[in-house]
């Protein structure tokens, strides 16, 4: 990894999810039709956020992954345009269509979201073969679990063996067998380490079970407007969020392990960059949209000499 280097190369390998969210006083009984409150567009996946993020973050962002030939692969290609996020490596089927998710939100803000990966499921070993030099080439690799896992552990395995730090977001909560040894960091939430090492409520020691599942010491669990827990296997910290007053959490998540990258891409500490990360995700919740309010190095700087 090169220290402190000026321009550092994140890789995000992951998903694309067109959301087509549906607003509503609550959901349908089974055979009705019901009115809705509003409806909305928007750009997601988790591997799509990230990649903006960390260009958002001041990284040379680079995604690998699958769309469509279809009018929402096309709205996905002018964004990376729009970003400067390199997307040379994205392959674009004519057979399977751009994902798709479906949320449903609820007056009480409550969601549940079908999502149809389409595409998205031609992420496996042989894409990563026929794009490993972008990897090769990287500081950090992204990857989160919406993917499909042989494609998964082919680009968590190229950059373990080329010096490349591998960051996984465990999202959506699946099993963790097979990655042994292939993580450098992991970012779960609160409910996505609870669920991955049965331990509720105890930060520390689910922390320490990941750190044994995985064979790998450092450990950031994400704790929604507190903050975050860190710890590198030697010393722990909880890093507290200021307190703002939220208008959008989706993609908060994903904007707090971007900038996590970026900042270990250019040579930071984790609970250094753990920290930035925190006050970047806090700044995002302040705005509407999820990776398209993502702030800039500058924004983050700024809010946290507001909020020492």
């Amino acid at each position: 990894m090169s220290e402190n280097s000026k321009n550092p190369r994140v890789t995000t390998f992951g998903s694309f999810m067109m959301d087509l969210v549906a607003y509503t006083p609550r959901r349908p009984k089974s055979g009705e039709t019901l009115r809705g409150d509003g409806f909305a567009i928007a750009l997601g996946g988790k591997g799509f956020n990230q990649a903006i993020s960390a260009g958002r973050a001041g990284a040379n962002s680079a995604m690998l992954g699958n769309l469509g030939t279809d009018s929402f692969g096309d709205d996905f290609m002018k964004a990376f345009v729009a970003e400067g996020v390199s997307a040379t490596d994205i392959e674009r089927s004519d057979e399977l269509g751009t994902g798709v998710g479906l949320p449903v939100v609820t007056g009480d803000g409550d969601n549940s979201i079908i999502i149809i990966p389409q595409s998205n499921d031609l992420g496996t070993a042989q894409y990563i073969a026929r794009h490993h030099e972008t990897i090769i080439g990287s500081d950090v690799l992204l990857l989160q679990l919406e993917l499909p896992s042989d494609g998964n552990f082919a680009a968590a395995k190229l950059a373990k063996e080329n010096q490349v730090m591998v960051v996984l977001t465990p999202a959506p909560v699946a099993p963790l067998s097979g990655w042994e040894g292939l993580v450098d960091v992991v970012v779960p939430n609160e409910g996505e380490a609870a669920e991955l090492t049965g331990i509720e409520g105890d930060v520390e020691k689910q922390a320490q079970a990941l750190s044994r599942m995985l064979g790998c010491t450092n450990v950031v669990i994400t704790l929604g407007p507190k903050g975050a827990f860190v710890t590198d296997g030697q010393r722990s910290e909880i890093i507290s969020a200021p307190k703002v007053a939220a208008i959008d959490t989706i993609g908060a998540g994903d904007t707090m392990c971007a900038n996590l990258a970026t900042r270990l891409a250019a040579g930071d500490d984790i609970f250094t960059a753990t920290r930035f990360g925190v006050y970047a995700a806090t700044l995002k919740v302040t705005r509407k949209g999820a990776a398209m309010a993502s702030p800039t190095p500058s924004e983050v700087q700024n809010f946290i000499a507001q909020n020492p």
